[in-house]
């Protein structure tokens, strides 16, 4: 008797060489949906960013010109006073003009400078001053007349003049301990010589505060305390 023949059934040659892996071109179709995938969320996250230093950049340049708007509202009090905002500074006009080769103030110059620097220290340490301001320069300046370096000593003396007249212990509207310590602590002095000179030498022999901002996110360094100990200043 003859065995039972078995037959082994085998796929056809399509079935058997079918491949494994899938094609080239779907695998460049997933990969590229994958790339814009990725590129779209970092494209999202990089606009918000660039949105929220807008706005914040925005608010800072509000804050600037609200800082201006304080100062130009004080300035109305005081005649001959007012507020260049262009160059962010302060004129104090006849309320501070100096003699020829003199760096002294008189005495009514003084008061007034007495009287108005309060005004800048308030708006300076309110929570806005704070985030905005970061300090004020007195710059002393010159007419022609004479040689440059002299004229840069001299206007270096014409500034510091103000902030003695700010330290003075005798005198009208005499400032306080406490503002005192903000003047030492918020104001520079510098001197320009005849540089900026004005149309006319009267004019150009005068002081002007100059007012610094902060930069976006910038914070305003902070001085070590030196209670009292502010000196004094000689007579010219």
């Amino acid at each position: 008797m003859v065995g039972a023949k078995v037959v082994l059934k085998r796929g056809g040659r399509d079935e058997a060489e079918k491949p494994f892996w899938i094609s080239f071109s779907d695998l460049m179709t997933a990969l590229m949906v994958l790339f814009l995938v990725v590129m779209g969320v970092a494209l999202l996250a990089v606009t918000k960013n660039v949105t929220e230093r807008e706005k914040k950049e925005e608010q800072h340049r509000r804050d600037v010109q609200a800082i201006l708007d304080r100062f130009e509202t004080a300035a109305k009090n005081y005649e001959g006073v007012r507020v260049d905002r262009t160059r962010g500074v302060i004129d104090f006009g006849d309320r501070a003009r100096f003699g020829l080769g003199r760096f002294n103030l008189a005495a009514d110059q003084e008061a007034v400078l007495r009287q108005f620097v309060p005004e800048i220290l308030t708006v300076a340490n309110d929570d806005l001053g704070k985030r905005v301001l970061k300090r004020v320069v007195v710059e002393g300046y010159t007419d022609k007349t004479g040689s440059y370096l002299s004229n840069l000593n001299l206007s270096l003396q014409r500034s510091q003049r103000v902030l003695c007249a700010m330290f003075a212990t005798a005198g009208p509207s005499l400032l306080n301990e406490e503002q005192k310590e903000s003047v030492r602590s918020l104001f520079l002095v510098g001197g320009y010589s005849f540089n900026a000179a004005k149309a006319t030498d009267d004019e150009s022999r005068r002081v002007e505060m100059r007012i610094e901002f902060l930069a976006l996110d910038e914070a305003r360094a902070e001085t070590p305390a030196q209670p009292g100990n502010f000196g004094t200043c000689a007579l010219q």
